[in-house]
């Protein structure tokens, strides 16, 4: 999270839109091979849990269930032009949205693993453009019941929120409208539409 207090949020629901939109992020953890993170996609439960689910061959599967862990959520991010501003003593920055997720991890029984893979399939079908969506049923059983046998589900219980929003809030208005037009001319559509909606 970075130090600067204007780059917080206490937005819950934000946050969840945030996993919801993006869908995917990592989870780190500390195990005894050393650190070691995971990429998976994550489902926001909107009661203060995220799951995520692992091959039984990854390399944190193992250690998770019992540990605290860190998930990771990424949004838009860009890069900020010193150029782009009125004021010449400016240097280059970042402009990013990420938020971390700190928390115990359970592993899932396989009625919860099925329900996440549900969940997932559900939120990501819909958003695909043109056909019949894809649905577990589809699926012979007994292939199901193998691929599933191959995966493990997890929730992890986020007891620390820590988001940064870092969108110029720390730069005058008249700053942050030149940062913004820069963004657009750039192709960074979505940052600028942040930056205009979350520190206007």
């Amino acid at each position: 999270m970075h130090p600067n207090a204007l780059f917080r949020s206490e937005d819950r629901d934000l946050f969840a839109a945030l996993i919801d939109e993006i869908g995917f992020g990592m989870v780190f953890a500390q195990t005894p091979d050393g650190p070691r993170v995971a990429h998976v996609p994550l489902l926001y439960t909107g009661d203060g849990a995220v799951q995520f689910h692992l091959s039984r061959g990854n390399a944190l599967a193992k250690h998770l269930p019992g540990m605290t862990a860190l998930a990771v959520v990424n949004g838009p991010d860009a890069y900020v032009s010193p150029r782009w501003y009125d004021d010449a003593e400016q240097v280059p920055t970042w402009n990013y949205i990420a938020l971390e997720m700190e928390g115990p991890v359970r592993q899932m029984d396989s009625d919860g693993l099925r329900g996440l893979l549900e969940a997932l399939s559900e939120r990501n079908e819909a958003r695909v453009v043109g056909g019949t969506p894809w649905t577990m049923d589809k699926m012979p059983a007994d292939k199901l019941r193998s691929m599933m046998g191959g995966i493990i589900g997890y929730e992890l219980e986020v007891r620390g929120w820590r988001p940064t929003l870092k969108l110029s809030q720390n730069k005058p208005a008249d700053e942050r409208a030149r940062v913004v037009e820069a963004l657009e001319a750039q192709g960074a559509l979505a940052l600028a539409q942040l930056m205009r909606t979350l520190a206007p």
